[in-house]
């Protein structure tokens, strides 16, 4: 008998021969099943054997090496030229651009007790800037929220938050709009930045940390660097696309009627690409207030390090109010700044009388926000917010409340959920990874990696397993990428659910993708909080975390990957007499296979996010390791190691998914 390996039916549009007859296919799930039967009976034997173990106190050559590194620097820092002239001058410019904000809005200055702008300034100035960039609704909705900031008693720390946001935010600003239209004017200069912006989104948050703090020490000025950083790429990216998205019509004709290369990019591509950029802005801001609140790691002021505190003392009812703080901080920001990118075109089909009035409405709104900032220089009822936060405490209260009628009454039903997946999934899934030889683990991610993604993500899964091996935290890596894909199998198991079901319903989308859209918004760190009252401090609790912040985006993916199958195939398929459930396994899911894979693919850079995370309430591994990197100074260079892993598994992740998501497309 012979054998033929299963292919896809055209190639560049030429029909491929039938397999011959007797022969039988060998599709890429067979060779999935026969790689992993293999790696289980070489685990039976080999079980135990060169695993690479080490204890959470122990540390490697290169661990040693790195702090060296870190004391040698640390001893340099004020005599070596290259800190002297350049990272010092950086942490200076962008620590003098952080005081220069939170004296404005959030810390005492030097002759003052208080801010130069109390909290009815400032909230005087979020209500005009959301009514002149958007509408009254956006700046009622920003008044309130910043109202309800100083009503948790959360004043300081939210301004504080809002200050770091503000001061990275700019700073990125000022060089990605001129990176992404440089990108989006030179092909060559775009795919020079394509694989960099790649890499910077797939890197957690976490990873950002250890190694600046290498160079700007710990504090403000390290956590405004690693946010802008991070907060750059969404910017760089949407404003190349906008760029690339003007008709070239209408650049052929700014041409021909003698526009210069700067005319074009300033009356042309630029005021018709506001509002794609405004958008870039949007998704920077959100990735900005993402980044602020996990840099208290490294001493940054705000909301985050109140959150930190709290988790690590598990106190729920503090966590939950200043989550529910950062929430609608990020709330207001990102409704202020969608509501910008649409006010125009509104304004275009708007033809009502208010818009004659709106510029002389505008003037007089600026006349009492000066008032308002006056009075808030001036008077200290105007400057510090009144009363002791009784909303907050009562928000506290309450959530310890919730918290202790959950752990009392709801304890049989969560430890059973916990023990099934913990016991059933997760266990016996880090086991296989823990406790095979490094080799054989590697081997068989490798021959994963070469049959879902081609030889190429191969290569770049064996250079990734050295380097794993290499970075001495091998064991820790495995039981981060354990909890990484029982978390994004539950993910796909919920995307695929709720994403069919949206993708064939426009009323349940209609329904759902707002609430989705709103969880998309929320920081890392809030999803900990609920899980933290309901599973306690453990990795399971992370990885709930990380399946309800990774699910919204799959779940939309994969929704929109449905809704695209053409009405036509559906229509002959119910013809033909096939049922629902036919329908969905038989016609929309295999011809969405992209759209699975891409969710796939978002879904683990969301869920290794969150599981890192996670080390902050007991999910160890990596997590614990970047932590205790930071508090403990003897373990720096593990916890530098452990973020080097972390990078490496998001890589390969990365890699496995995107190549995989190109062979179904094809």
């Amino acid at each position: 008998m012979t054998v033929a390996v299963e292919k896809p039916e055209k190639t560049a549009g030429v029909e491929q021969p039938a397999p011959a007859k007797g022969a039988f296919k060998i599709s890429r799930s067979m060779v999935v099943a026969a790689i992993l039967v293999v790696w289980l009976v070489l685990f039976a034997v080999l079980r135990g054997k060169q695993t690479l173990s080490l204890a959470a106190a122990d540390l490697t050559d290169l661990h040693r090496w790195f702090n060296d590194v870190n004391d040698s620097i640390g001893a340099d820092r004020n005599s070596n030229p290259l800190f002297l002239y350049f990272f010092n001058e950086i942490r200076l410019v962008i620590d003098s651009l952080v005081t220069f904000v939170q004296e404005l809005i959030s810390q005492p200055g030097a002759d003052r007790p208080v801010p130069q702008i109390g909290w009815l300034g400032v909230v005087g100035i979020a209500g005009y800037v959301s009514w002149a960039v958007g509408n009254w609704r956006v700046a009622l909705l920003a008044v309130a929220g910043f109202t309800f900031l100083g009503l948790q008693g959360l004043w300081q720390e939210s301004m504080d938050t809002l200050a770091l946001t503000v001061s990275a935010v700019f700073v990125a600003l000022l060089f990605a709009i001129p990176l992404g239209v440089w990108a989006g004017l030179s092909d060559r200069f775009n795919r020079i930045m394509t694989p960099f912006l790649d890499f910077m989104q797939t890197m957690p948050t976490f990873v950002y940390l250890a190694p600046l703090t290498l160079f700007f020490l710990i504090g403000p000025a390290s956590a405004t660097i690693a946010t802008l950083i991070y907060a750059a790429p969404p910017a760089i990216r949407i404003t190349a696309h906008a760029i690339r998205s003007v008709p070239t019509t209408t650049v052929e004709a700014a041409d021909s009627l003698g526009a210069t290369r700067r005319q074009t990019l300033m009356k042309v591509l630029l005021p018709m690409s506001k509002r794609t950029v405004v958008m870039g802005v949007n998704q920077t801001i959100m990735a900005a207030l993402a980044m602020v609140t996990i840099a208290a790691l490294i001493d940054a002021p705000g909301l985050g390090k109140t959150v930190v505190q709290a988790l690590q003392s598990l106190d729920v009812g503090t966590a939950f109010n200043a989550g529910l703080a950062i929430v609608v901080m990020a709330i207001v920001l990102d409704r202020v700044t969608t509501a910008a990118s649409v006010r125009e075109e509104a304004a275009r089909r708007s033809k009502n009388r208010f818009q004659t009035w709106r510029r002389p409405l505008l003037g007089a709104g600026a006349a009492l926000t000066v008032v308002l900032i006056y009075l808030s220089h001036t008077y200290l009822w105007a400057a510090e917010f009144p009363g002791e936060g009784g909303i907050g405490s009562a928000i506290s209260s309450g959530a310890d409340s919730v918290t202790t009628w959950a752990q009392d009454n709801l304890s049989g039903l969560t430890n059973a959920i916990r023990d099934a997946i913990t016991n059933g999934l997760l266990n016996p899934f880090q086991t296989l990874l823990t406790d095979s030889p490094w080799w054989l683990v590697g081997a068989a991610l490798i021959a994963l990696a070469v049959v879902l993604g081609g030889w190429r993500a191969g290569i770049t899964t064996a250079v990734c397993v050295g380097l794993l091996v290499a970075t001495g935290v091998w064991s820790d890596s495995m039981t981060t990428l354990a909890s990484t894909v029982v978390a994004t199998v539950l993910v796909m198991l919920l995307g695929i659910g709720f994403g069919v079901w949206m993708g064939r319903s426009a009323l349940v989308d209609r329904l759902l993708r707002p609430t989705l859209d709103a969880a998309q918004v929320m920081p890392p760190f809030v999803y900990l909080v609920p899980f933290l009252a309901l599973f306690g401090a453990t990795r399971f609790t992370a990885i709930v975390a990380a399946v309800v912040y990774a699910a919204p985006v799959a779940m939309k993916i994969i929704a929109d990957g449905v809704r695209n199958v053409p009405a036509t195939t559906v229509e002959a398929a119910t013809s033909a007499g096939c049922n629902t459930w036919q329908i969905i396994t038989k016609v929309q899911l295999p011809m969405a296979r992209s759209a699975l894979t891409l969710a796939t693919n978002q879904g683990l850079i969301y869920v290794l996010a969150m599981v890192v995370v996670g080390g902050l309430v007991g999910a160890g591994a990596l997590g614990y390791d970047v932590v205790a990197g930071f508090s403990q100074g003897q373990l720096y260079g593990k916890g530098l190691a452990a973020g080097l892993a972390i990078v490496l598994l998001g890589v390969m992740f990365d890699r496995i998914t995107q190549a995989a998501a190109r062979r179904t497309s094809t």
